[in-house]
């Protein structure tokens, strides 16, 4: 946003998120996620921070329009389609909503239950994808795409070549899907719905789309520039539930204490974080700390 044209308030804020990210610049802790091979090519030095009002406003600096893949990130959206499509409870048959300390590619489900223990870890993110509906894989991606094209405000795309590497390397998946498909936790089209997810997690954004989707959701599912709706209101609350609880995997108390509003990370670098009624927050920074790799 143009300087000239902001008001005080705006000018300050703008002047803050200068100085975050001149003083966070020069941070060189963490590594980028290389287990999954293509993301391991990115510029580690990358770092941008985005934020959208729910009136629509935005400001952003550093490398907000820099490409990456929104990996994680994806998931409390896609939730939100399953609950969309299944109602809470549907959903709550085949994904709980604990929070849980171990990995989040932990091959593990709730022992009492033999559910995911959440939509925010791989199990629970791979069950919810099953959950969307269609009659082929081309309709079901292209449903997807389409919810996540209202909440960017443009239309988006998957990154073949990450998927590609994602699909290579997703082995850990495979077995959660399997050992979730013989408890009865996700349908008998299994290689389609990691197919998807693999795509889910490929899809293309920048930090800036990341703040939209952000304030999307504080909006109560209403993309606050293009005005479409993207969830419920309804929806958008069992969303930030599950965000605020878990969307930071086992730093998620941490992350609570420290900062307080829901969020979601993904290891192409993005964060993604609403503050309700007021706006989205997102930043891009490809190294990762060990709570998020």
């Amino acid at each position: 946003m143009d300087s000239t044209t902001t008001e005080p308030a705006e000018q300050s804020l703008a002047t803050v998120l200068a100085e975050i990210h001149a003083d966070l610049l020069n941070e060189r802790s963490g590594e980028v996620a290389n287990y999954i091979p293509e993301l391991a090519r990115v510029d580690p030095d990358s770092f941008g921070i985005g934020v959208v009002a729910v009136d629509g406003r935005s400001l952003a600096v550093g490398d907000a329009e820099l490409p990456f893949t929104i990996q994680s990130a994806s998931k409390p959206f896609v939730y939100g389609m399953a609950v969309e499509e299944h109602s809470r409870d549907g959903v709550l048959a085949k994904i709980g909503v604990q929070p849980v300390e171990e990995a989040f590619n932990a091959i593990a489900l709730d022992e009492a239950t033999n559910r995911p223990f959440n939509p925010m870890i791989n199990a629970g993110a791979i069950a919810a994808t099953d959950l969307l509906g269609g009659d082929t894989a081309e309709d079901r991606l292209a449903r997807l795409l389409a919810v996540f094209e209202r909440g960017c405000g443009h239309p988006v795309e998957v990154d073949e070549q990450v998927f590609a590497s994602e699909r290579a390397t997703g082995e850990r998946d495979r077995a959660l899907a399997h050992l979730m498909r013989s408890f009865g936790m996700i349908s008998d089209r299994l290689e389609e719905t990691l197919e998807l997810y693999f795509r889910q997690c490929s899809i293309k954004v920048t930090c800036r789309d990341l703040a939209v989707l952000g304030a999307t959701l504080a909006n109560q599912g209403v993309n606050p520039i293009t005005r479409q709706r993207m969830l419920s209101a309804s929806t958008v609350r069992d969303v930030l539930s599950v965000m605020h609880a878990c969307g930071m995997y086992n730093f998620s108390g941490e992350w609570d204490l420290r900062i307080g509003i829901p969020a979601k990370s993904g290891v192409g670098g993005g964060i993604v974080g609403a503050i309700p009624g007021l706006g989205g927050i997102a930043t891009f920074s490809p190294r990762l700390d060990a709570s998020l790799r």
